[in-house]
């Protein structure tokens, strides 16, 4: 199972990967292609680490998260295509996404939220005893 939770977390690099180059593509100009690269693997990486992360202080349940994780991949998909790419970038794709779908399984391994910190210090970070 540690293979496949590898192979999701490349998959889940490439999809933001894949998002930036995509992006550089879509401008008209270089600071137009630099805002759009630098903005849709950031909006790609918020969501994540947002709502699907195996730590997130706000991960959704399935079938939620599931929908999600499918709509981001086929959102990258859609956009690296409407990027009129070169085909190693359709390669790459299509690699990332086939990744993500054998992944899927290692899915139910994956570690929960952490709990929120309680007791005397843990809003300063300590144990109590300073």
């Amino acid at each position: 199972m540690a293979v496949l939770l590898g192979v999701r977390f490349v998959a889940e690099l490439g999809m933001l990967a894949c998002l930036g180059l995509a992006g550089w593509r879509l401008g008209d100009s270089w600071p137009t292609s630099l805002g759009v690269a630098v903005v849709l693997p950031l909006a790609g990486a918020v969501a994540w680490g947002r709502w699907v992360a195996p730590r997130a202080s706000r991960r959704l349940s399935d079938p939620a998260r599931l929908m999600l994780e499918v709509a981001l991949f086929g959102a990258t998909l859609v956009t690296v295509l409407l990027a009129e790419p070169a085909r190693w970038l359709v390669v790459l794709v299509v690699a990332v996404c086939a990744a993500f779908l054998v992944s899927i399984p290692a899915r139910r391994h994956e570690p929960g939220p952490v709990p929120p910190a309680t007791g005397t210090g843990a809003a300063l970070g300590t144990n109590g005893r300073d």
